[in-house]
Order: structure tokens, then C-alpha cells, then sequence
């Protein structure tokens, strides 16, 4: 029969399986502590948020904060029900927006007498809405951006982005383009579309504007024309862009 093992020898056994799992622990101790490190300095490496970047997507809950900010470098989030787009500018960091027809005002536009809307692809995988003139003597068109969303210091410009389609008619009497800032001030230029190429996009600039720091309140922004008395078609309206200057 062969010798039980000793009280010594079951010990020291014992001993090194013990020792073994203290070196386990130690290991896995390790590794999660150099994982938390890289999540830190992951973190750390990431550039601080665009300008007023939460509170722009403080309404958005289809994704975390991290992710929202990764696509707004990126090809850009929809906000408010794709009423609207927000991104940022790749070289300049500044914030960027379009407004979608749908959070416009558009006089009759919910009369397909006068409008009709079609979807229309905004990027490779996306569709907004545009609505398309159809027939009307008074044309009155209104969007509004809070201006403390924009970057304090860039000059930006601002403008409709829109396409004259066949038949297009009605536009002898040149329409009328505004900015009207918070404090009353108000920028207006007049743009003629009878001559203007058909079928390819256009912007019909409404002017410019530089938010100051602090500077708070909608900038409202206008296309309109009711003085000519004619009937115009053929309109197609993508939105307002607002964007730095180039």
C-alpha cells in the first residue's frame, strides 16, 4: 500500500494551488485595471463638445450623447422630427444647420392645390421631405433658428436652397429675401428667378449673420412674394442652410 501523503506535503499542495489563484486574481486585477485606464484616456483624448452641443440634442433620445456627438462629425443628426439637421463643419468645428420644409412656415402648404410634398433623398440612406410649388400668387415662406446655437465669433451665411422645375412660371417680379436678427435688425435683398437655370439646385441668399457670445433669441428667415400679383409654379424647396462662410 503506498504512503498516504504527510500533513507537510498536503499543505504545501494546497499552499500552491492557493498561490496560484492569488496570482490569477492579481492578473485579472491587472488587466481590468489597465482596461479602466485606456476607457480613461480614451475619454481624455476625445475634443470637448461643439458649442452648446447638449442642449441642441437635449431632445434626441435615439442614441447616447457619445454616439450623437460621433455622428455630428460625421454626416450629421436629424433633430426635432428630420424637421431639421445639425452637424458640424469638418474644418472649422463650427456648428452647422439646415431647416426642412416641414419645420417651416409655408403659406397654403397643407393645400395640395397650391403644394405638394415629396420625399427626397437627403443622403445616401436618408430622405427628408420637400414640398414643391404647385400654384400660387402669394408666396410667403418663414423659418426661425435660436442664435445661441450657433458658434459665438464665425460669420455665417445664410441661405434657401431651392430648384426651379418645369413648367416653372410667374417669377417676371423678383422675390424677396430677409434676415431679421433678435434685436430688429433686418437685412433684405431682392433675387430674380426668370432667368435662373431649371432643374439644378440653387441658394438664394438671405444674408449673413455672427452670433456674439451670450447673444440669445430666433433669427427668423424669409423667401417671399405677394406685391407682383402673378400666379407662380415650379418651385422646389429643400430648406434654409446656415453655414460659415467659405
Amino acid at each position: 500500500m503506498g504512503a498516504s501523503p504527510s500533513r507537510h506535503e498536503t499543505s504545501s499542495d494546497d499552499s500552491s494551488r492557493a498561490g496560484d489563484g492569488r496570482a490569477v486574481a492579481v492578473a485579472a486585477s491587472s488587466a481590468a485595471s489597465g482596461t479602466g485606464s485606456n476607457s480613461n484616456q480614451a475619454q481624455s483624448k476625445r475634443a470637448p463638445a461643439p458649442h452648446m452641443f447638449h442642449e441642441i440634442v437635449a431632445q434626441e433620445k435615439t442614441a447616447t450623447a457619445a454616439e450623437l456627438e460621433d455622428q455630428v462629425h460625421g454626416a450629421g443628426i436629424y433633430l426635432a422630427g428630420k424637421t431639421k439637421k445639425y452637424w458640424v463643419h469638418e474644418k472649422s468645428r463650427c456648428n452647422c444647420f439646415m431647416l426642412f420644409p416641414r419645420g417651416l412656415f409655408i403659406c397654403w402648404s397643407e393645400d395640395p392645390r397650391f403644394w405638394s410634398w415629396h420625399p427626397l433623398k437627403e443622403t445616401s440612406d436618408s430622405e427628408i421631405e420637400a414640398v414643391s410649388l404647385q400654384n400660387v400668387c402669394w408666396l410667403e415662406i418663414h423659418g426661425k433658428l435660436e442664435l445661441s446655437h450657433l458658434t459665438p465669433g464665425v460669420s455665417y451665411d445664410v441661405a434657401f436652397e431651392v430648384m426651379l422645375t418645369e413648367p416653372a412660371y410667374g417669377w417676371t417680379a423678383p422675390v424677396n429675401l430677409r434676415l431679421k436678427l433678435p434685436d430688429g435688425t433686418v437685412q433684405q435683398r431682392k433675387e430674380k428667378l426668370q432667368e435662373r437655370p431649371r432643374n439644378q439646385w440653387m441658394e438664394l441668399k438671405a444674408g449673413e449673420l455672427k452670433a456674439q457670445p451670450e447673444q440669445k433669441g430666433e433669427v427668423e428667415i424669409s423667401l417671399f412674394e405677394y406685391d407682383g400679383g402673378e400666379w407662380k409654379r415650379g418651385l422646389l424647396v429643400k430648406g434654409i442652410k446656415v453655414v460659415p462662410k467659405e
